[in-house]
């Protein structure tokens, strides 16, 4: 006879909170394979009017497939438009797979981030992913040795194949570095998540839990804040969203639940391939001119379009 082990229950709801919230900005191509900058820069303006801080040179960005002046120019435009959010960056490290870690190279991608005013996220590689749990930790004391504020980060294998998710432990011990102001957490795992906020509240209260479950965006509700490549198809909606939270309207429910239809639907196997998705989404929307996306990038078959269609005219309804 076995003893089935009973499930512990989901944390309390924490209802009228103020919500963090960070989002990606797509990167827009044009049919000729050039970056729309124009377009770019409307959507970061977009996202600033919002209130939401910007995270570029991240996945929604196509950080591990365009060149070191893309990443760049990126950097120097959202340096001039974030204003009073602020702005986070993708700190990449471009490596091999069996590549050693290489800290001098996290630096100086942190350095480039830091010198625009920006926050270091520190982006996975393959090098940092093969780390043990207790030299993963380290290689995070040492880049707080040098910046006094930078954000980590969890990404899955279903994301890039050189994801991974780090044990309890380990997580913990981040909580000791100092100048490490949260983790973007991207297990699409609500009871990964739900036991790192229980961790947080427990060693370091003013640490942040930044979502990347686009299948789970309701993790807000329970103290999470987010970084989400999902709000990059309508940052307006969410910053909507965060404010029916924070005044405890009802109407948050419904505008939450159709932005996680949106979640489920773009973020579907193969999950990178909600990029063309957000293409679509904003191209749908007019504010981009068209759904390109770099070599490289998997795409989305043409019958998305009219339930991106669909999604988009019951959102504007709601707003």
């Amino acid at each position: 006879m076995t003893t089935r082990r009973r499930a512990l229950p989901p944390p309390p709801v924490r209802p009228g909170r103020t919500i963090l919230g960070m989002s990606a900005v797509l990167l827009p191509f044009s049919t000729d394979g050039a970056v729309d900058w124009t377009a770019y820069r409307s959507l970061l303006v977009r996202t600033v009017d919002a209130g939401l801080t910007p995270a570029v040179n991240m996945d929604t960005g196509y950080v591990q497939l365009v060149d070191d002046a893309t990443r760049d120019r990126v950097l120097a435009i959202t340096a001039a438009h974030s204003g009073s959010t602020g702005f986070v960056a993708g700190a990449f490290v471009d490596d091999e797979a069996g590549a050693a870690f290489d800290l001098d190279k996290y630096l100086t991608a942190m350095e480039q981030v830091a010198a625009r005013g920006g926050t270091p996220v520190v982006f996975p590689s393959n090098g940092l992913n093969a780390l043990g749990d207790d030299e993963w930790v380290s290689a995070h004391a040492a880049f707080g040795t040098r910046f006094d504020r930078f954000i980590g980060f969890e990404l899955g294998p279903m994301f890039v194949p050189y994801g991974r998710i780090y044990s309890l432990s380990a997580y913990e011990g981040l909580l000791d570095v100092a100048s490490c102001i949260g983790a973007k957490h991207s297990s699409l795992s609500r009871a990964a998540e739900w036991n790192r906020l229980a961790v947080r509240d427990r060693v370091r209260p003013d640490f942040h839990v930044f979502t990347g479950n686009d299948l789970a965006i309701d993790m807000v509700c329970y103290g999470s804040d987010y970084l989400l490549g999902l709000s990059a198809f309508a940052p307006e909606a969410f910053a909507e969203r965060d404010r029916r939270w924070a005044a405890e309207e009802r109407s948050f429910y419904e505008l939450n639940d159709l932005l996680q239809y949106l979640g489920f639907f773009a973020f579907r196997p193969p999950v990178p391939a909600y990029r063309h998705d957000a293409a679509m989404f904003l191209a749908l929307r007019r504010r981009i001119g068209c759904d390109a996306t770099p070599p490289g990038a998997p795409r989305r078959p043409d019958s998305d379009r009219p339930v991106l269609a669909d999604i988009a005219a019951r959102l504007e309804a709601l707003l």
